[in-house]
């Protein structure tokens, strides 16, 4: 019997391959957000902040229409006072006169508030009555049309409002000729259009700070309201017994939160779920934990009552194995939990040598294979390629289907461990394959042998049904598919044997010279 042998297909390599970068790293932590954010309070603000932005806004825009609605009725006044000057300015003999009696000019100048002026001025720019410190218009104003014009000047340091007319002082001309115009202003200050401009400004204003502070408590009891129901949601989760995970009623949730009540309720049965799961393990595991510590217990109980040196012997060798198989379940128990809460820690990959590793781990079962009486060998066939896995993890994987083979092989049998590439789809993936002569498993048992504890009708190996749960859970971890087939290379009908393949997914690393992701081979 070759306790150990390799059989290697395919050249050798002939320089040893730089050692590749990490292909994963365990993302960073996030930053925790030291400032939890209400709800409430980010609907208010983006209710409130367009309210208090348009606020100033719609006080200047009625500034803006109080001073235009303010203006009208007095450029009203205005026009006609302008209209009525027009009709005293006469020409007589050449000379332009003005008859405007001292009542007219006293009604004309009499305003408790504004300041009144008014000035009539000849064809050549001569004054002919009023006040001679008002600016004249603007030399391009061609319009001199009989119609009332307004602008606004500054008359002794003060804003003053102008309306002005030109008035024909030979209307029965013909319109060929050039016609002789005088000109007509009259002009008062702006104190009692701002006085007006105010008023209305605070009529407006005024009502709103009142109205503001109430559409304010109505926008909070609004929200209020508005977000009660997440308060009912709340109590009823709080209100709920520890071990109560039954899913929410999502109809007495408003629509938007039904999204989130779903969300939870899957969380929710995913937990129930993995706490079953849980539960289910532990009670299995305090089952199959009692019997070794049952016989432990009845082993050392015997070995006390004996008086005779062998019988005492044979006793002890009996507690020694139990003690043996405690161990290992215990040992297999704590790989398992390791195993299944893996991925939940964040496995770090790393470039890997596999056809390195499982010649390590052959040579390491290699005295227990002696011990069994079984041929265990090594192959590698051709140039398998590098994967990306966890070394302990992985030893852990291997150890258990050996040791899995090594317990159903009759003595005299053999167990191969293999290592080999395949080119399926894109890259050439690693192939391990462990190979023994042992009874098999029938096609109906095989998706269940996986399971926890799970023993074969029959079987008279010792075991605690864990090694392959084992295995599985850290060949998903690695993204690798596994099957079982009867060994090909099988004579024996009584006896055809099992292959434990597992096909590793092909390393991906990124390709400086290209813009994509490619297989590393």
């Amino acid at each position: 019997m070759k306790p150990f042998r390799r059989r290697a297909a395919g050249p050798e390599p002939l320089a040893v391959a730089e050692p590749l970068e990490p292909l994963y790293a365990p993302p960073q932590p996030e930053p925790e957000e030291s400032i939890q954010h209400s709800l409430f309070g980010e609907i208010l603000d983006w209710m409130l902040a367009p309210l208090l932005l348009l606020w100033p806004m719609s006080i200047a825009i009625t500034y803006l229409v109080a001073k235009s609605i303010a203006n009208q009725p007095f450029d009203h006044a205005l026009e006609d006072s302008v209209t009525v000057l027009a009709q005293q300015v006469k020409e007589v003999d050449g000379k332009v006169e003005a008859h405007l009696p001292g009542s007219a000019r006293d009604i004309l100048r009499a305003d408790d508030v504004d300041s009144v002026y008014f000035q009539i001025s000849g064809p050549r720019g001569e004054i002919v009555d009023g006040d001679r410190d008002l600016p004249l218009p603007s030399p391009d104003d061609a319009e001199r049309s009989g119609r009332v014009h307004f602008r606004t000047e500054t008359l002794h340091g003060a804003p003053v409002r102008v309306a002005y007319a030109w008035v024909n002082l030979q209307p029965l001309l013909d319109a060929s000729e050039e016609p002789r115009l005088a000109l007509v202003q009259v002009a008062e200050t702006l104190d009692k259009r701002a006085q007006l401009a105010n008023e209305i400004i605070k009529g407006v204003i005024l009502p709103q700070f009142i109205i503001l502070p109430v559409i304010l408590a109505l926008v909070w009891f609004a929200l209020s309201r508005g977000l009660s129901p997440l308060a009912q949601l709340q109590e009823r989760i709080r209100a709920r017994p520890p071990d109560d995970l039954s899913p929410i009623d999502s109809r007495q949730v408003p629509e938007e939160i039904s999204p989130l009540v779903g969300s939870l309720n899957d969380m929710l049965a995913r937990l129930a779920h993995t706490i079953d799961a849980q539960k289910r393990f532990i009670a299995d595991a305090a089952h199959q934990m009692k019997t070794p510590l049952a016989g432990m217990r009845m082993q050392s109980e015997l070995a006390l009552r004996q008086v005779d040196p062998n019988e005492i012997h044979r006793s002890l060798e009996q507690l020694a194995k139990s003690s043996e198989s405690a161990t290992r379940l215990v040992n297999q128990l704590l790989a398992l939990a390791r195993a299944e809460n893996q991925p939940h820690a964040g496995l770090a990959l790393e470039p890997l040598d596999l056809a390195a590793l499982a010649r390590d781990v052959v040579q390491d079962w290699v005295q227990a294979s002696f011990a069994h009486e079984i041929d265990l060998g090594y192959e590698e066939i051709g140039d398998p390629p590098d994967i990306a896995g966890s070394a302990m993890m992985l030893r852990e994987l291997l150890s258990n289907l050996i040791d899995n083979a090594l317990r159903y092989t009759p003595p005299g049998g053999s167990v191969t461990v293999r290592v080999r590439g395949t080119n399926i789809g894109q890259g050439n993936q690693a192939l391990l394959e462990v190979e023994d002569t042992g009874p098999g498993i029938a096609p109906a048992e095989r998706h269940r042998v996986f399971e926890r504890f799970y023993r074969i009708l029959g079987s008279s190996a010792p075991g605690s049904g864990l090694g392959l749960a084992i295995v599985r859970e850290i060949a998903q971890q690695h993204g690798a598919e596994i099957e079982i087939f009867n060994n090909p290379r099988s004579t024996h009908k009584k006896l055809p044997g099992s292959l434990f393949r597992l096909t590793f997914p092909p390393t991906v690393m990124l390709d400086p010279d290209a813009d994509r992701d490619r297989p590393f081979i």
